[in-house]
C-alpha cells in the first residue's frame, strides 16, 4: 500500500474492478479510503467488504447508462473514474480475418464504454469543479501485433486520442484526464495462458511466460507487472499528490516499448 497516498472521502468508479488489475485497483482504494462502485456483467463469487456494485454489460449503450444512474444514486456523484474496462476477443490471423464484427467488438469494448460514461458522468464532475478521470490504455497502440492485436491496437490508439483530446477540453473546468499504458500483466489470465502455451511446446508457465515475453520482443525487466503494481499507480495518479498532472501517458510496462 502507499502509505503517503489517500483517498478519503473521495468516491470512486472503477469499472471492470472484479479480477485483475481493476480488482486489486478496487482493493488499494479502500485501503485507501475511497467509496469504491464497481461493475462487472455478474456479480463475482468474491467481492472485498465495502465495495458497491453493478451488473452491466458496458459493450452496450444500455449498460453505461445503467452504471451512470448507479454512480449518481449510490455515490451521490463521483471524485474519481478509472476507466479499467479492456480486452480483445479478436482471431488470429491478420487483417485478413478481421470483419465487421470483430472491429465493432473491440471498439465496443475498449473504446465506447469510456466514451459513453464519460458523457453522462463528466457534467458532474464540471459542475463540482473538482475530479480525475484514468483511461487505461495499452502499450499496443505504439506497438500493435499484427498477427492478433490489430484490431485491438486500434481501439486503444482511439481511446488514448479520445483521452488526451477530453484533457484539453475540461482540464481547465477542474477536472484531470490521464492515461495509464500497461504491457503484459501477471493476471490469473495471463497465467493460465503461460501454462497452456508452455504445455503445448512440452514445457511448463515458466516457458510460457518467456514465450509471451518473446513475443513482446522481450522485456527488459524481466518479468510481467503484478496487477498490485498497475494499481499502485492508478492510485497516485488518482489522488491530491497528482493534483497537476492532466493530459499525460503514463507507460508501466518493464521496459518493453523499445522507443523513446
Amino acid at each position: 500500500m502507499i502509505s503517503f497516498v489517500t483517498l478519503e472521502g473521495k468516491r470512486a468508479l472503477v469499472t471492470s474492478g472484479t479480477r485483475g488489475a481493476g480488482a486489486a485497483t478496487v482493493r488499494l482504494f479502500r485501503q485507501l479510503g475511497a467509496e469504491v462502485l464497481t461493475s462487472a456483467r455478474s456479480l463475482p463469487d468474491m467481492l472485498d467488504k465495502g465495495v458497491g456494485f453493478v451488473a452491466a454489460d458496458l459493450t452496450s449503450a444500455k449498460g453505461c447508462e445503467t452504471l451512470a444512474a448507479a454512480v449518481r444514486d449510490r455515490l451521490g456523484g463521483v471524485d474519481i473514474v478509472v476507466h479499467m474496462l479492456g480486452g480483445s476477443s479478436a482471431p488470429a490471423g491478420g487483417f485478413g480475418v478481421l470483419g465487421d464484427d470483430a472491429w465493432r467488438r473491440e471498439m465496443d469494448l475498449n473504446l465506447m464504454p469510456a466514451v459513453r460514461l464519460d458523457r453522462s458522468i463528466l457534467p458532474g464532475m464540471i459542475e463540482q469543479r473538482s475530479g480525475v478521470v484514468i483511461h487505461v490504455t495499452s502499450i499496443q497502440r505504439t506497438m500493435p501485433l499484427p498477427e492478433a492485436t490489430t484490431a485491438y491496437a486500434a481501439a486503444k490508439s482511439a481511446l488514448s486520442t479520445y483521452s488526451k483530446a477530453l484533457s484539453k477540453e475540461v482540464s481547465r473546468k477542474g477536472v484531470r484526464v490521464v492515461r495509464v499504458s500497461p504491457g503484459w500483466i501477471e493476471t490469473e489470465a495471463a497465467v493460465h495462458l503461460a501454462e497452456r502455451l508452455g504445455a503445448e511446446q512440452g514445457g511448463d508457465a515458466t516457458l510460457g511466460k518467456r514465450m509471451i515475453m518473446d513475443s513482446l520482443g522481450g522485456i527488459p525487466l524481466g518479468r510481467p507487472s503484478s496487477p498490485d503494481e498497475i494499481a499502485n499507480l492508478i492510485a497516485f495518479l488518482a489522488s491530491d499528490r497528482a493534483a497537476s498532472i492532466t493530459g499525460s501517458e503514463f507507460i508501466i510496462d518493464g521496459g518493453t516499448v523499445p522507443t523513446v
